[in-house]
């Protein structure tokens, strides 16, 4: 009989105090609940606090490192204590956890080292604003030049993570603007990644840390990053 793999799911959270129990109280109604790691992202409010009244393991930052460095310590503490599999869930709520399942069987049946859960493929339940689906709609279109794979939801921070892609992030995960970096730098690093559509659903408190007037600012910004990386060395693993 094959070991049943351990699973851990990776919370980045800064100032989440009004959501984050309720997050990890859904993520433990999946069957078989994953392990919760809740990054606490030198939070100034009561995140800390709420997340371990549910209770779940928690890491808390000493300072604010934005949601490049919350990942790369959730990266770091599954591959120190031996996960198969990485997710990472927003502290938000905007991630349905009973969406978990279907990553990690598009994970199974593609073999794919790394799965994004994409808002775009079906537009099913709440997407995001149009000016943020415009950058998206970019940053698919630049992916797909560089990578001959279309990403239809690059920005997405719902996602499966295999034990190899665990440990080349640990170490690698760029902090800028990660999500949409990271699927350039899986990429060119010989990665398999693949996509499933998921539903989400719209934050209940608090506000994103990107507002919709600095969305333009945010996409050039991410395409002069993206340029950047192109000129990086490959990295071994």
């Amino acid at each position: 009989m094959s070991r049943l793999k351990k699973i851990l799911a990776v919370v980045p959270a800064f100032n989440e105090e009004g959501s984050i129990a309720g997050v990890v109280k859904e993520l433990r109604q999946i069957a078989p609940p994953p392990d919760v790691l809740v990054v606490n992202d030198g939070s100034t409010d009561q995140t800390e606090q709420e997340a371990r009244s549910v209770p779940c393991a928690v890491v808390t930052l000493p300072i604010n490192l934005g949601i490049g460095g919350a990942v790369q310590t959730g990266f770091k503490y599954a591959a120190y204590h031996d996960y198969d599999i990485a997710v990472q869930v927003d502290g938000d709520g905007q991630h349905i956890a009973s969406e978990i399942p279907v990553l990690l069987k598009k994970m199974e049946t593609s073999r794919a080292d790394v799965v994004i859960g994409s808002r775009f493929i079906e537009k099913k339940g709440y997407t995001t604003s149009w000016i943020r689906r415009m950058g998206v709609a970019v940053f698919t279109g630049v992916n797909s030049l560089v990578l001959g794979q279309k990403i239809t939801d690059n920005t997405s921070g719902f996602r499966a993570y295999n034990r190899r892609a665990i440990a080349f992030l640990s170490e690698n995960y760029p902090q800028d603007y990660p999500e949409p970096e990271s699927v350039i730098l899986l990429g060119i690093n010989g990665f398999q990644l693949e996509e499933v559509s998921v539903q989400m659903r719209e934050r209940e408190h608090g506000q994103s840390s990107i507002s919709a007037a600095r969305s333009v600012y945010y996409m050039v910004k991410v395409l002069l990053a993206i340029f950047v990386d192109l000129f990086k060395v490959r990295i071994c693993h």
